[in-house]
């Protein structure tokens, strides 16, 4: 099985979110994937099958359990294939629920077709306030996807998302079923971008996910009607931090525009 390690939604080296891409003819049992996942260590490994022509099913792991949809595994998996085969420019993905991704090169960047999720308003939690150590009158707003089961806190500034310091073990405890919980903020005076973000996922396996395509799948369309913009800039504010674009479309589809890079590739000889 060839490998490659990418950063995704970055234009440099270590910086963005690092995913494995695994190229292979067919999937192995979801306990080597599972494994394999693990020992990479990262918040993501893609596996991706060559159906035909420009056709890929894929299928993504973190270290602990498989994850129906992940966008920077996608766009890592992107970049690998575009790589490869230069006479290439559109990638259509096929998830494990069925759902069509599609991917085209648009000079350097990447672009990625995903859907749109709703958002349902929920009672803010307050142990998860707690553990993620702010205040309640810090936060304005909090909803709830279903697809992803992510709980989102709309905050009060952009600084405050940047400074965060949850207590991951109170956290994880907090956020019970829950898949995660995802932090955004309006841009202020001092930044380009439209809004901001973290996603914290504890039961993962990795407490902070650096940047995450599948949480603008819903978080996107939110700050679209707020801002009532069809196109806006995101950044996420991890350590590692990253960015992309984002465009709502009429058929309620998103698009997410960003770049990646190919740090190494290698073989799994197990």
């Amino acid at each position: 099985m060839n490998f490659f390690i990418v950063d995704a939604f970055t234009d440099a080296a270590f910086k963005g979110n690092p995913a494995a891409v695994y190229l292979i003819d067919k999937f192995p049992s979801e306990e080597k994937m599972l494994n394999i996942a693990f020992e990479m260590g990262y918040s993501e490994t893609a596996f991706v099958v060559h159906r035909n022509e420009n056709n890929y099913d894929i299928r993504y792991f973190s270290p602990a359990e498989e994850i129906p949809l992940c966008g920077h595994a996608t766009m890592a998996s992107s970049k690998v294939l575009f790589r490869l085969n230069e006479a290439l420019t559109k990638i259509e993905f096929t998830t494990i629920r069925g759902e069509q991704l599609l991917i085209q090169k648009t000079g350097d960047q990447i672009q990625m077709e995903f859907p749109i999720y709703n958002l349902n308003e929920i009672e803010c939690k307050e142990e998860i306030v707690k553990a993620l150590n702010i205040n309640e009158s810090q936060v304005l707003s909090s909803s709830y996807n279903e697809e992803t089961n992510i709980t989102m806190l709309e905050i009060d500034q952009f600084k405050t998302v940047f400074e965060m310091e949850p207590d991951f073990n109170e956290l994880l405890i907090a956020l019970e079923n829950l898949a995660g919980v995802l932090v955004t903020a309006k841009g202020d005076e001092k930044t380009t971008f439209d809004f901001c973000s973290r996603f914290f996922w504890p039961a993962s396996g990795i407490d902070e996910d650096p940047v995450t395509g599948g949480t603008h799948t819903f978080m996107s369309k939110f700050w679209a009607d707020k801002l009532s913009k069809n196109v806006l800039n995101s950044f996420q504010a991890s350590k590692r931090t990253g960015f992309m674009d984002v465009e709502i479309l009429k058929s309620n589809r998103l698009l997410m525009r960003s770049k990646a890079v190919i740090l190494m590739e290698g073989n799994w000889k197990v």
